[in-house]
């Protein structure tokens, strides 16, 4: 009976996977016909179970060459090479592997690896920094690669260590890294609390991270994100995953969603401060007509018409100081926008209801076709020029914005004119009208104009936030 090949040298037998806590991943293998266990992980952690170190002058006692070889690990990781310890044992007849076995080794060198941060990765963080967002380093690097990572993408400050973490009780930890950049020799838990204690001082935390021992903190995160490249772990905990790996996709995104922020804001104050105003002044006028102010129809066509320029909202610019600081949403800031801007606006319906009724005694459709234009025009003006807290003319609106704005006007003051106005109960306006209306206009926008000084559209765009 013809007898089994040899095994070729090299072949696995056996493994004792790697863990946190070791730091360590062994293999046995076998090399020609003797198994032999190889070690590599963290140094020190190779270290601990080293017995002997081989050199070019043979196998020695590892008490010789310590010193060395961690002068050695400091020297290369001060240059950022990402450094892992190798030792072997024979281990004759062996067919499993414990981690027990991981004893009386021989230490046979060092691995170094380069893994350099981006070239635009610098340029990215002091962008993000621009707009008060804070980057930290957290890592399972030895200090000395986790400082000069961090040097060179210009992130300063000694490294805390994850020995130091594990000291430090969770009720001091917030303090304790307030003005840590750079956190190294952290396991996944420590990356975990880290993220943790940030969050209880009140701080939005992002998480970026691409391994195994990210899941933790990807999951602590406010927001966990990871890249299509990450294993599969680090993906699913993730909340969002990059096709590029590139922190300038992290600021263009958060510009993005502060500048979305912002419109929606715009939106929110704008509308419901006409809201309010018109809600005010056709329940006055409603007291001191004798007939409705508007019929039905033209309320339900005033709303269509001034809701068409919010649709182009979303296109609309932002200011700098608007995205350059994180905000929040300020419930007091938009009832007083509404009080103060809604009330302009009742001021403004209401001298023209006392100019139309006890000044030029319109008929009631002359009457109604003024308000509706008067109503319209002033809503959506309003939400050009409240949109920021610059002047109209140092803020302009985007082209569509501006754009369905103006058509909104015109086709509002044309309908009185058309063949549409018998049936919408609406009549022709006389010239004196309409360049009332146009006065009043410019009145309405004078006014909001001028009180933006006093009470500014945007308050939380014009205030850098507590922390970002």
């Amino acid at each position: 009976m013809r007898g089994q090949p040899p095994a070729d040298p090299g072949t696995r037998i056996a493994e004792a996977p790697y863990d946190f806590t070791r730091q360590r991943l062994s293999l046995l293998v076998r090399d020609g016909d003797e198994p032999i266990l190889v070690t590599k992980g963290a140094l020190r952690a190779v270290l601990d179970v080293c017995a002997t170190a081989r050199t070019a002058a043979g196998t020695v006692p590892l008490d010789e060459v310590r010193e060395r070889v961690l002068r050695r690990f400091a020297a290369l990781s001060d240059q950022g090479d990402r450094v892992l310890g190798l030792a072997v044992r024979p281990m004759p007849g062996a067919t499993a592997v414990a981690v027990t076995d991981e004893r009386e080794m021989t230490l046979v060198g060092l691995l170094a690896f380069q893994d350099p941060p981006r070239a635009d990765a610098a340029a990215a963080i002091r962008r993000l920094a621009d707009m008060g967002v804070t980057v930290r380093l957290v890592t399972g690097d030895n200090r000395h690669a986790a400082r000069h990572v961090a040097a060179s993408v210009d992130l300063v400050g000694e490294p805390l260590v994850g020995a130091d973490l594990a000291a430090c009780p969770d009720d001091q930890l917030p303090e304790r890294i307030a003005d840590v950049t750079v956190f190294a020799e952290v396991d996944p838990l420590q990356k975990e609390r880290i993220l943790t204690a940030l969050r209880h001082r009140g701080d939005v935390v992002g998480f970026l991270g691409d391994g195994i021992n990210d899941a933790p903190a990807l999951h602590a995160a406010d927001v966990g994100i990871s890249v299509d490249t990450a294993v599969d772990v680090a993906k699913q905990a993730a909340a969002i995953v990059l096709l590029d790996k590139n922190l300038d996709v992290i600021a263009d995104g958060i510009r993005l969603g502060r500048r979305t922020f912002t419109n929606t804001l715009k939106y929110i104050r704008v509308n419901t401060s006409a809201s309010f105003g018109n809600v005010v002044s056709m329940s006055i006028a409603a007291l001191l007509l004798p007939f409705l102010p508007l019929l039905p129809r033209q309320v339900l066509l005033l709303n269509f018409l001034s809701d068409i320029p919010y649709t182009t909202l979303s296109t609309d610019h932002a200011d700098p100081e608007q995205i350059q600081h994180p905000r929040t949403v300020d419930v007091r800031t938009i009832r007083r926008f509404m009080l103060v801007y809604g009330s302009i606006s009742i001021a403004v319906d209401l001298l023209v209801l006392v100019a139309l009724r006890w000044w030029w005694h319109v008929p009631t459709d002359v009457f109604r076709a003024a308000w509706f234009v008067q109503f319209t025009a002033t809503e959506i003006i309003a939400l050009l020029v409240l949109r920021s807290n610059r002047s109209f003319l140092r803020s302009r609106p985007s082209a569509a914005l501006a754009g369905t704005g103006l058509l909104l006007i015109t086709v509002t003051v044309a309908l009185p004119f058309s063949p549409l106005s018998a049936p919408l109960g609406l009549a022709a306006l006389p010239p004196v009208v309409l360049a009332a209306l146009a006065a009043v206009t410019l009145v309405n926008v004078a006014a909001n104009e001028t009180a933006k000084h006093l009470v500014p559209p945007d308050p939380t765009g014009t205030r850098r936030a507590a922390r970002p």
